[in-house]
């Protein structure tokens, strides 16, 4: 049986990139006291995300856009060193930026994920990404994605089908912008954090890491629960709403393998039988 150690973070971050490395290096260095051999860094963890998700908000110039190939990127993986680390920054690509999570190891970049899907005012401050891909690394066949991508259950499904024995998510989930409650446990904005992580992993019985910003920025306060969750959707570690490494091991290919025995969601699948007319929805 051969197992694989993971582990997802809640922590907080801002746009100056020498403390957030600093961050990166205790999270990298606790992991790896903890053996840990992939390890989840939120959505901008490399310079911070936005300041807000209104559209009339004073916002500042954004996080530093950094170039996948550039130095900040080489650091990131100089830290990484034999562990498989995921982490969210601001990619500046083609004139233009992105939100971004890359993959690396000690020997460089093994993935890069554009956000695909946006939420609110987000397009303001970035441009969206266009596909979903899974890509091999020391830790299994990873696919990434960031925050609201999750809302979708098409991006990880298209995951899925690229082979993804585990999901990545990179978050920086904040709490409900009306109505907000006192204690951030039972927000409502958390509430559904939790529940797309369940139901992400189960619907296409994958392992699936969720890592989250937590504290505040600007306006946002940000609901942490970073989590381990098994391909039955059962969650094996969690931070609660508070900063932390979440951690659990699992033999990846026992699980999967399990898991799909005797009802396979993607087996099971009838793709001719998913088909929309907008004629007819049109008409009816």
């Amino acid at each position: 049986m051969s197992t694989l150690r993971m582990a997802a973070a809640a922590a907080e971050f801002g746009r100056d990139l020498e403390e957030d490395f600093a961050i990166v290096e205790r999270l990298v260095k606790q992991a790896r006291e903890d053996e840990v051999r992939l390890l989840a860094l939120p959505e901008a963890c490399l310079g911070g995300y936005l300041l807000s998700l209104d559209d009339d908000a004073d916002l500042d110039a954004g996080p530093p856009a950094l170039a996948l190939d550039g130095p900040e990127i080489r650091r990131l993986a100089g830290l990484a060193a034999e562990m498989t680390v995921v982490a969210g920054y601001c990619e500046a690509a083609d004139g233009t930026r992105y939100n971004s999570v890359v993959c690396v190891t000690g020997d460089g970049v093994l993935g890069n994920h554009r956000k695909v899907h946006q939420p609110l005012s987000e397009d303001a401050s970035y441009s969206s990404g266009d596909r979903f891909h899974a890509f091999d690394t020391p830790a299994g066949r990873i696919g990434m994605m960031i925050c609201y991508d999750k809302a979708f259950p098409e991006s990880a499904r298209a995951l899925a089908l690229d082979g993804a024995e585990i999901g990545v998510c990179v978050s920086a989930w904040p709490g409900a912008r009306t109505n907000p409650a006192a204690d951030l446990a039972e927000d409502r904005w958390k509430r559904r954090f939790d529940l797309f992580d369940r139901a992400r992993a189960l619907e296409n019985q994958i392992i699936w890491l969720s890592a989250n910003q937590a504290g505040t920025f600007g306006t946002l306060r940000f609901v942490g629960s970073a989590k381990v969750v098994d391909p039955g959707g059962e969650i094996l570690a969690d931070t609660g709403v508070e900063p932390g490494l979440a951690v659990a091991e699992l033999d990846v290919a026992r699980a999967l393998e399990t898991a799909r025995r005797s009802m396979g969601h993607l087996r099971d699948r009838r793709p001719q039988i998913y088909t929309y007319d907008a004629g007819e929805a049109a008409t009816a």
